[in-house]
């Protein structure tokens, strides 16, 4: 990993958005525990290729994201290579949190009555970032949510796994093109937290080390080679 040039911190409820270019990284770190960063990717250049949870897990053979897996747009091309991962389990299967959700377990509350201690939820966190660029709720797909390790039971029933939680874990992100990255730090949508969790993430960016042919990403999966093959045809024909 680079040299960081710039580093801040997500409250919790809070949200946030920025183009990354390819070849840059984008390290997250849950301060205090028990945070959840959801995320979600767009070509700048094409705004209708985005981030395809599905594929990512099933080009991979897994259900969890970790070091080493390349989280792919829905035209076969990778988005980003996580190239490092101190929590080793991140969920992309159980989406964002509603308003609904979020007022039955921890009250209503607004921002123009609560201001910082209001309780957004994830869908909405999205939808405002959305529209910075013209897009809305057609333009939703399934998000990651970093941080967040999620357990089914024998009957399949799926709970946040509220013990993986521990602060200072942290992952990276190496930029394979051009990206838009949207990134909140509302609830997970299994939280059953005793209060509305305003959990801070911090984000530092930076220049990522070049890939090489023995790139732990690269090589992790045979499926990742491809990918990899594939941004290359795209940036040789002119995408960024």
């Amino acid at each position: 990993m680079g040299k960081p040039k710039y580093t801040t911190r997500i409250p919790g409820a809070g949200h946030w958005s920025l183009e990354m270019r390819r070849g840059s990284y984008l390290k997250l770190t849950d301060l205090e525990g028990g945070a959840n960063a959801g995320m979600l990717f767009y070509n700048p250049r094409n705004l209708l290729e985005r981030y395809n949870g599905p594929d990512t897990l099933k080009c991979q053979h897994t259900f969890k994201l970790h070091k080493g897996h390349c989280l792919y747009s829905d035209m076969g091309r990778i988005f980003a290579s996580v190239t490092d991962d101190s929590f080793g389990w991140h969920d992309t299967v159980c989406g964002n949190s509603r308003a609904d959700q979020v007022a039955q377990r921890w009250g209503a509350r607004d921002y123009q009555k609560d201001r910082n201690d209001w309780h957004q939820n994830g869908y909405d966190a999205f939808l405002v970032e959305l529209a910075k660029y013209g897009l809305g709720r057609a333009d939703l797909a399934s998000n990651i949510n970093w941080f967040s390790k999620v357990v089914s039971d024998a009957e399949g029933n799926i709970r946040l796994d509220d013990s993986a939680a521990k602060a200072g874990a942290s992952v990276t992100l190496r930029f394979e093109m051009d990206t838009l990255v949207l990134l909140h730090a509302c609830p997970h949508p299994l939280s059953r937290a005793e209060r509305y969790p305003f959990k801070p993430v911090e984000i530092e960016l930076g220049e990522a080390d070049p890939v090489t042919d023995d790139d732990y990403c690269l090589n992790f999966r045979p499926e990742n080679r491809r990918g990899f093959e594939n941004n290359r045809i795209y940036h040789i024909a002119g995408g960024r």
